[in-house]
């Protein structure tokens, strides 16, 4: 390795020579066996970053790709995401499920949807041309199935064991998730412009004629209507407030009790996408190409940083990193602290559906995923994670000390039945 390289370790800047590689390769070859002894991955990681220096953020960036699957075939939905597992809509009626955790297909279902799916405790929902289906997550079998010739407003959205679909008519409907059986129906004088979000007992909806509703989750009795001077968009549900954009240029936080405006904030654009917080901040994008970060009880502002593309999403948020994206094919990163650039991540064709973020307990750093579509709109799932520093490999042979592999085999497909491949692991190459 050239002299005076710097390698980030867990947010660390690690800067090495050549001077000491080969007893740096032994130190770590022969603390191999102590650190098996010691804490848990996560929590080593964890304590070795806070120990350095509290004040670097846990950041999930920079990050590099581990793995890649081609579906072949272009997306006829938004795809659907519930921690590990990934439902993906594809042209010639096929629904694929994957855990992406294991690597593996679970199953491939002959259904045809336009409509994102949702995917609920154990079944995953579709919406056809004239019914509603609940599908097994576990093998694809179709739980129940029940008429439904309305056209959605929006894509299904689950609340607890509560199905809730809302119609291109103002209808909003819950329906049982395990059985399908319609619990009631509320009609509004508009439709719902995004999907419907919950909160202990309450179900928010922003309608076409510029109305915030609360209704009650178990009866679909109006709790309240706030009006507002543009259309809402995605709708946050966090703690006793509830989040979102409008197309009046401003962000609301709305109390969620009586639809009292808490604050707003004004923007150069629409504030669009899901927004996230956590105790003191609240994220969200807006179409000026700013990420902003305010104070979630008094919305004062504490940051905003300028984005070099056009977003199309809200934030996604792990730890102390945010992470925003655009029709481009790079995602960048943000630090939750002050807004500063934690680097990007570029993919090889624009993206085609909104990036995702989950856990995977036997990982350290959670998986970024993304989608991208080629010319032909044939689509690709990619996994990225954190970049730490590789395995460093001694010169020649260290005398009884065993280095394990630095990458596992792929997982076993689980009985997949058509050719749509599992997850390829991309092997990182080492440098020089």
């Amino acid at each position: 390795m050239p002299e005076g390289i710097n390698r980030y370790y867990n947010g660390v800047v690690i800067r090495q020579t050549t001077i000491c590689c080969s007893a740096v390769a032994l130190i770590a070859a022969l603390a191999l066996p102590v650190c098996a002894q010691t804490s848990t991955p996560v929590s080593r990681a964890v304590k070795q970053t806070r120990a350095v220096d509290d004040k670097t953020p846990l950041a999930l960036f920079p990050v590099i790709t581990t793995w890649t699957l081609p579906l072949n075939n272009p997306l006829t939905a938004p795809p659907a995401f519930r921690d590990a597992l990934a439902v993906f809509a594809l042209e010639g009626a096929q629904l694929a499920m994957y855990d992406l955790a294991a690597g593996s297909r679970l199953w491939l279902a002959p259904i045809a949807t336009t409509v994102e799916p949702a995917i609920g405790t154990n079944v995953v929902f579709v919406a056809e041309e004239d019914t509603i289906s609940a599908l097994s997550i576990s093998n694809g079998e179709v739980v129940w199935r029940q008429p439904f010739d309305a056209a959605l407003a929006v894509a299904p959205t689950v609340a607890g064991d509560r199905l809730i679909l809302a119609t291109a008519d103002g209808d909003i409907v819950a329906r049982r998730a395990d059985e399908g059986t319609e619990l009631w129906r509320r009609h509004l004088p508009r439709a719902a412009t995004s999907r419907p979000a919950f909160l202990a007992g309450q179900l928010f909806v922003a309608t076409a004629d510029k109305q915030m509703v609360a209704l009650n989750l178990e009866t679909g009795d109006v709790l309240w209507t706030r009006t507002m001077n543009g259309l809402g968009h995605d709708i946050l549900a966090n703690g006793d407030r509830i989040f979102f954009g409008s197309q009046d240029r401003y962000f609301y936080c709305l109390n969620a009790k009586d639809g009292t405006i808490e604050w707003r904030w004004a923007t150069g654009a629409d504030a669009i996408g899901l927004p996230v917080a956590d105790d003191r901040t609240v994220y969200f994008v807006s179409l000026d190409n700013i990420v902003r970060g305010l104070n979630r009880s008094s919305g004062v502002q504490r940051w905003k940083t300028a984005l070099n593309f056009r977003p199309n999403s809200g934030p996604l948020k792990w730890s102390e990193t945010l992470v925003v994206a655009g029709t481009s094919p790079v995602v960048q990163a943000f630090s939750t602290r002050e807004g500063k650039s934690l680097g990007s991540y570029t993919v090889a064709n624009e993206l085609s559906a909104l990036p995702y973020l989950f856990v995977d307990t036997a990982r350290v750093f959670p998986t970024l995923v993304t989608l991208s579509s080629d010319i032909l709109a044939r689509a690709t799932v990619t996994g990225a994670t954190r970049d730490i520093e590789p395995t460093v490999n001694p010169v020649a042979p260290l005398p009884d000390v065993a280095v394990p592999a630095t990458v596992a085999a792929p997982p076993d497909d689980l009985g997949a039945v058509t050719p749509l491949p599992t997850l390829i692991p991309v092997v990182p190459t080492s440098e020089p």
